[in-house]
């Protein structure tokens, strides 16, 4: 047997393919995800647009929160890419990009623990940003106008807590399935 012969792909039986084939099933997930980006730009564009044309009537405060708004769906966006290049590659097919100048850096290296800790790093700066304004947000507390409550700064910095500690955790775990491989 030559080695071309080798290298041929093996044909497999009927339920093996079937279930190897399953995998075909998130596309769908992944174009429904591309969408939402879609909207997410749409967003973006409004916020933007709000900013820009009504710039003049807003506090220094307001500008700095609609900004923070701006960076959260930015994050968000940069977490679809993630999950859409990265849970494409890693669970249905490869993109053939190897060589490819837009190629991401971390594309090359992605696999599901790796995957599973960007995503949690991802998690941590939007949450950021959403505890950032909160903060800001904070002086108006005990007014009329306040938006938040104590209980509701210390529940956001709770969570936020939560989301770096699991981050920690999946990122020991992982680190420790590699050294073990």
């Amino acid at each position: 047997m030559s080695d071309s012969a080798s290298d041929a792909p093996s044909t497999l039986r009927p339920l093996p393919l079937l279930i190897f084939s399953s995998r075909w099933l998130q596309l769908p997930l992944y174009l429904g995800l591309i969408a939402a980006q879609g909207v997410y730009v749409l967003l973006f564009l409004k916020e933007l647009y709000h900013l820009v044309m009504h710039s003049w009537e807003f506090t220094e405060q307001q500008i700095m929160l609609l900004v923070l708004g701006l960076i959260d769906v930015v994050m968000i966006s940069n977490l679809l890419v993630m999950v859409i290049v990265g849970g494409y590659e890693t669970f249905v097919s490869r993109l053939g990009l190897k060589g490819h100048p837009d190629q991401p850096e971390w594309l090359s290296h992605v696999n599901a623990g790796v995957l599973k800790v960007k995503l949690a790093m991802a998690i941590i700066g939007i949450s950021s940003i959403h505890l950032l304004r909160t903060f800001i947000e904070a002086s108006n507390i005990g007014l009329p106008t306040a938006r938040i409550t104590a209980e509701g700064v210390l529940w956001q910095t709770i969570i936020h807590t939560v989301f770096i500690l699991s981050a920690i955790g999946i990122a020991y775990v992982d680190r420790m399935t590699q050294q073990k491989h």
